[in-house]
């Protein structure tokens, strides 16, 4: 994989087939191998950029004596855009979707298509008083960071794992993805400073140029439907698909339900 120096930051990506460039932002824990597929879906047509973001893949990893931001995760991919020098697609899903979100806000015409797969954007919960759902999400980080900060990485995986893929969800994993899940989370550990702290109000996001689409499954966690439903309410101008049986990893797990609407948009 090509690795790109930037002064201070060395930003690792996959570079696939040819045309206009489509930059793919990966989910928390997974890293850019999660678009394996969509890459093969897409390189016929576009040239794919799959970014690995702060601590992952030879990422730069985020140092830890300051809060993460949205800004930040964005910047790699403004460096891969000013490489590229042309417009670009984005398609981000949760944690990725909130940095495409942020990287569409700051690179304005720059973007033709914003595909946000479930974007994990809690700062909204917040700032729309969904406090049940806010609530719900804060727990979640609260475990992470505390855990996190104390070395215990099991103990957020086993939880992390059965959150966002259903409960039995740890105890069904094979042993050796049990171990790379859990090598995969320390960088989630800075994350939720970035998706709990956006100050970009919902106000400032419908202004975006870009043609976006949103995907999501209607039975998917509290939070996401929630955020889901203040982006549909506050951007009718921007297109919502829904699947089932998906669940909020379905761009990991169920590709053929994914893969397709984001070709055809």
């Amino acid at each position: 994989m090509p690795v790109l120096s930037k002064e201070s930051l060395k930003i690792d990506y996959k570079d696939d087939g040819q045309g206009q460039p489509v930059i793919l932002i990966h989910s928390s824990v997974s890293a850019n191998r999660q678009w394996r597929a969509l890459t093969e879906t897409l390189k016929d047509r576009y040239r794919v950029l799959a970014i690995n973001l702060f601590g992952y893949g030879k990422t730069t990893p985020w140092p830890g004596d300051s809060p993460q931001s949205l800004y930040a995760q964005a910047q790699l991919i403004l460096a891969l855009c000013e490489e590229l020098g042309s417009p670009v697609h984005l398609v981000g899903h949760s944690f990725g979707g909130s940095v495409a979100l942020k990287a569409a806000m700051l690179l304005g015409p720059r973007v033709g298509n914003l595909i946000l797969l479930e974007p994990n954007s809690f700062f909204l919960l917040k700032q729309g008083g969904r406090t049940q759902a806010y609530l719900e999400s804060r727990g979640l980080r609260d475990h992470v960071t505390c855990f996190g900060s104390l070395g215990d990485w099991l103990k957020v995986a086993r939880h992390f794992a059965n959150y966002w893929l259903g409960e039995g969800s740890w105890s069904a994993m094979p042993e050796n993805r049990r171990a790379a899940f859990t090598e995969s989370l320390p960088p989630n550990l800075h994350e939720w400073d970035a998706v709990m702290e956006e100050q970009t109000t919902i106000e400032e996001w419908k202004t975006l140029t870009a043609k976006t689409l949103v995907v999501s499954d209607k039975a998917t966690r509290l939070p996401i439907r929630e955020i889901v439903d203040i982006l549909a309410q506050a951007c009718p101008h921007w297109s919502f698909r829904y699947v089932t049986d998906g669940g909020h990893m379905a761009p990991l797990t169920r590709p053929d339900l994914i893969n397709p609407i984001v070709r055809e948009f």
